[in-house]
């Protein structure tokens, strides 16, 4: 199987251990994860800031980054979910049937990294020790954009060690939502005490998410507020092992 990673251009410039992390798990499992370096934006900022001309090379470089691979891999539910949802819409949108077609036949191979290691490779226990007490926080993308359901708790709940601990209200939006932070300032910062307040009242050491933007979001607001709880993608902890000290 040639397995490619979408690392996403929000990793690659903030948090690219997630993407390493990502091909840590996937060649302990035993494969070869290759990293298109042509890849670039999947198009999300443009798409949903009304810039839908400006995403569609963006979608078609995709494409054709990604055409020739069995399976695409993102530790980003988000832009997995702009791209299983929104490709071929795009596509559609402005009339290029050759681009349709090709967005058409690469969604059902592009995988947010949960869905990948459960429904395609079928592993739960991947090998990770991680002892701390850990809260998940569904991101909307993961929770109701790609419906992963318990895939990422059945992770978590194999790894040793770890104490997967139930975060109050997990259900409910962290307030980020991209430049909606942004442009509703009042209401994403209400979201997020909200939020805050039900990761303290966890009684977890470490929050995991399957998307950074919203750990970036949470995890920012607990550091100012004197907090220790860390946030680390789920990738991440999949990734930790015996001899690592976090």
């Amino acid at each position: 199987m040639r397995v490619a990673l979408f690392v996403t251009c929000f990793n690659d410039t903030l948090f690219p251990g997630s993407g390493r992390a990502v091909v840590s798990v996937l060649e302990r499992l035993g494969h070869t994860v290759d990293f298109p370096m042509e890849q670039t934006c999947c198009g999300q900022m443009h798409f949903n800031t009304g810039y839908r001309p400006e995403a569609l090379p963006l979608v078609s470089r995709f494409a054709r980054t990604f055409a020739d691979y069995d399976a695409v891999v993102t530790p980003s539910a988000s832009c997995a979910g702009m791209v299983k949802e929104n490709h071929p819409l795009i596509a559609e949108e402005f009339g290029d049937t050759a681009l349709h077609r090709l967005t058409t036949e690469l969604v059902p191979r592009v995988y947010e990294f949960t869905e990948f290691l459960t429904d395609v490779l079928d592993a739960t226990d991947v090998g990770a020790r991680f002892p701390y007490r850990v809260a998940y926080h569904p991101t909307c993308h993961s929770l109701r954009g790609l419906r992963l359901g318990d895939r990422p708790q059945r992770l978590l709940r194999a790894v040793k060690g770890l104490e997967l601990v139930d975060l109050p209200s997990a259900d409910s939006c962290c307030g980020f939502g991209g430049t909606f932070a942004v442009k509703n300032a009042d209401t994403s910062n209400a979201m997020l005490a909200d939020k805050t307040a039900a990761v303290r009242d966890s009684g977890a050491e470490v929050l995991c998410a399957a998307d950074n933007s919203c750990l970036m979001h949470i995890g920012g607001s607990l550091s100012r507020q004197g907090e220790r709880i860390r946030s680390m993608h789920l990738a991440e902890i999949l990734a930790s092992t015996e001899g690592d000290r976090r």
